[in-house]
């Protein structure tokens, strides 16, 4: 630093000197949205246009949506993101609503960029975006089902999410219950991930009507491969099997051909089995012909998603 600098920067103040070396805003998808990284140079190497190019992916997204809303210049940011300098994990993303000249603009407040929840971001983002695009006021709800609507795959996979935190018991993820729904709902119309074959694969159990009152006396659970062995011995199992058959099948539904033809594969094995009237062998012809559908449909969910990583 020359002596004329370092004159220079003794008379100015830390928050000045601060300043003039910050990186500028980074303003994009036709001058709607800034983001302004108020934090550490190493922070703003980070974070900055990252968070720039998020934003303006769902804006982009959200005005292809929007039908006819041509995409215009905003002559000053309809939407001015903050990034903060907390390097604890917080995860929360704040908004309001403030007016410049007499429009309105919305601030979004990230305190903590690295730890920053991303589905909460894009929600305010949308909030943001149909107050300064479509002139509407709307709450999160609404905001969610105009993200859905702008990208079905990143809405899928937001869904997925929910569903694996709530099987590793992550804290928060939801109740018991709204997770059941999800769990049985189709998430990608005529597709099944990975996760949808597993959660499939996991249903291929018997069970008693009572937990105390075990199949033959002994099993609180069975497999079809059992259920084709002991079906004899206890009518329940037969019961049990012909109760199953049709929501079995219908989990099959809507998932794609494959776990369609698995499904409904199943399905027959287990109507049999509760019929009564076929060989041992028959069935357990029946239950490999299901297995192999099975697995049919797994190589081609766990095909999809690697052609997907890979782009």
């Amino acid at each position: 630093m020359t002596l004329a600098a370092a004159i220079f920067a003794a008379a100015l103040s830390r928050a000045e000197i601060i300043d003039r070396f910050r990186a500028p805003p980074v303003t994009n998808t036709g001058g709607l949205v800034q983001t302004v990284a108020d934090c550490p140079a190493d922070m703003r190497e980070e974070f900055l246009l990252p968070v720039a190019r998020f934003a303006s992916d769902v804006c982009r997204k959200l005005y292809i949506s929007a039908g006819p809303h041509p995409q215009p210049r905003f002559p000053e940011p309809g939407i001015v993101i903050h990034i903060g300098d907390m390097r604890t994990p917080v995860t929360n993303v704040a908004s309001v609503v403030s007016s410049r000249g007499g429009r309105k603009f919305t601030k979004i407040f990230i305190p903590s960029p690295a730890f920053a929840d991303k589905e909460l971001l894009a929600v305010e983002i949308a909030r943001a975006f149909a107050l300064a695009v479509l002139d509407r006021k709307i709450g999160r709800a609404e905001a969610e089902d105009l993200l859905v609507a702008a990208d079905p795959a990143a809405s899928a996979d937001r869904e997925y999410a929910k569903i694996e935190r709530w099987r590793n018991g992550e804290e928060g993820a939801a109740d018991d219950e709204d997770m059941l729904d999800l769990c049985r709902k189709v998430i990608e119309p005529g597709r099944a991930r990975v996760q949808d074959v597993l959660r499939f694969a996991s249903r291929l159990y018997l069970y008693p009507e009572a937990f105390d009152s075990p199949f033959c006396g002994r099993y609180p659970q069975c497999d079809f491969a059992q259920a084709i062995k002991f079906a004899g011995k206890d009518a329940r199992i037969r019961f049990a099997a012909y109760a199953k058959a049709p929501p079995l099948v219908a989990l099959g539904a809507g998932r794609g051909d494959e776990l369609l033809e698995a499904a409904r594969a199943y399905g027959d094995l287990l109507f049999e089995i509760a019929r009564f009237k076929k060989t041992e062998k028959e069935l357990f012809e029946m239950l490999e012909d299901a297995d192999a559908k099975l697995n049919i449909a797994m190589e081609k969910a766990r095909l999809e998603e690697s052609r997907e990583d890979a782009e």
